[in-house]
């Protein structure tokens, strides 16, 4: 039987943008009930300036928290080298380069051109210790709130920079606004797949604000992209995209790919659960539909 992975994004992406300040605990019985779900791969936070996004502060607790989970890939999200280094010496294995493909929304994001965030992810692969991997996350592959659409070949020249630092890397498309459908994910990732056969694995980050998330999954599947980025309940945005809405939900996924035949490895019933749980946070919103389908039947049950 066919296999993906789904790396939930839901305590880093899903929780950055609300905000009232999550607890702590809140976040660590999340972690263990996606652990016991059957999730393997997540991002459990970002290390970044507390001040731009207080919600993760207390990605170094979270973290070790995941850690003494066995068989659980805890990946941190860094926006430079020296945040980079900062995760290795608190215990990250696994690091998420983010920079953007158009420099407005790099600047917006990191505060720096996107040909500065490269010079900054050589400098962190030259101090990095041999068991930390990298997987680099270009957000704004198909679409950015500030320059509009954006073409593929601005990407594929971004990944050409990428890859001549370092091939064995995860490269991760990012349509950051959902505005991507699904011809174009499909085309840029048969041509990235295409162009640089070197790169160890290709990965898919898709958001569902214009209800295509699942289609664009479908179509990054079709051209042999087996890992996928998703949260749980369907939460998240990034706060320097105006307009954009959450993640494609985890639940979403699995029942899709359920449907397909392919095997996740996750429980959905726990996922449908946490989401419903995560729609009832302060500040939360939930863009799950199997979460509304769910509520529908309660209501119509209770009424």
């Amino acid at each position: 039987m066919e296999t993906v992975e789904i790396v939930d994004v839901g305590l880093r992406d899903g929780l950055q943008g609300i905000g009232p300040l999550v607890p702590t605990e809140w976040k660590l019985a999340a972690l263990d009930r996606l652990v016991a779900a059957g999730v393997r791969r997540l991002e459990v936070g970002s290390l970044v300036s507390a001040r731009a996004v207080p919600q993760m502060a207390d990605t170094p607790t979270i973290l070790a928290a995941a850690l003494r989970r066995p068989g659980v890939v805890a990946q941190v999200l860094v926006p430079n080298d020296r945040r980079g280094l900062e995760a290795v010496d608190v215990g990250a294995r696994h690091l998420v380069f983010v920079l953007s493909a158009t420099d407005a929304h790099n600047r917006a994001n990191v505060a720096r051109t996107t040909r500065e965030s490269v010079d900054a992810y050589e400098r962190l692969l030259a101090q990095l210790p041999d068991i930390v991997s990298v997987r680099v996350a270009i957000a704004t592959s198909f679409h950015c709130p500030y320059a509009g659409p954006v073409e593929a070949d601005t990407v594929l020249s971004l990944v050409d920079h990428l890859v001549a630092l370092r091939s064995h890397v995860e490269i991760c498309f990012c349509d950051t606004t959902g505005g991507a459908h699904p011809q174009q994910v499909g085309q840029l990732f048969a041509r990235a797949r295409a162009s640089f056969p070197q790169v160890t694995a290709w990965a898919f980050h898709a958001h569902d604000t214009y209800g295509l998330g699942a289609a664009n999954v479908v179509a990054a599947y079709g051209e042999g992209v087996r890992s996928f980025d998703s949260a749980f309940g369907g939460l998240g945005g990034c706060p320097f995209a105006p307009g954009a809405s959450g993640n494609v939900a985890t639940e979403d996924l699995v029942r899709l790919f359920q449907l397909m035949a392919v095997q996740t490895g996750i429980d959905l019933d726990t996922l449908i659960e946490m989401g419903a749980d995560a729609a009832a946070l302060p500040g939360g919103k939930a863009g799950g539909h199997l979460i509304r389908v769910a509520a529908g039947r309660e209501a119509r049950a209770c009424a």
